[in-house]
C-alpha cells in the first residue's frame, strides 16, 4: 500500500509557499517558500513526478467547502 502525500501551493500576495507531507496527518513535513508563482509551480510538478501513485487535484471541494462554511 502506498502512503498518503499531500502537496499545498498557498500565497499570502507576496511570497509563494509549496508544502509536503507524507504519510496523512502527523506524517513527515517539508516547507519550501519561493518568490514567484512559477518556481513554486516548478516544485509542485517536481514532488509530483517523484512520488508513486495517482494524483488527485482537490483544489475545488477546498474552495466549495471555505464558501460552505461562510455561509453557515
Amino acid at each position: 500500500m502506498t502512503a498518503r502525500r499531500d502537496i499545498w501551493l498557498v500565497s499570502d500576495g507576496r511570497l509563494w509557499r509549496v508544502r509536503g507531507r507524507v504519510g496523512g496527518d502527523g506524517g513527515q513535513e517539508v516547507s519550501y517558500d519561493f518568490p514567484d508563482e512559477a518556481s513554486a509551480r516548478s516544485m509542485v510538478d517536481r514532488m509530483m513526478k517523484t512520488s508513486s501513485g495517482t494524483w488527485r487535484d482537490l483544489t475545488e471541494a477546498v474552495r466549495q467547502e471555505a464558501n460552505r462554511r461562510q455561509t453557515h
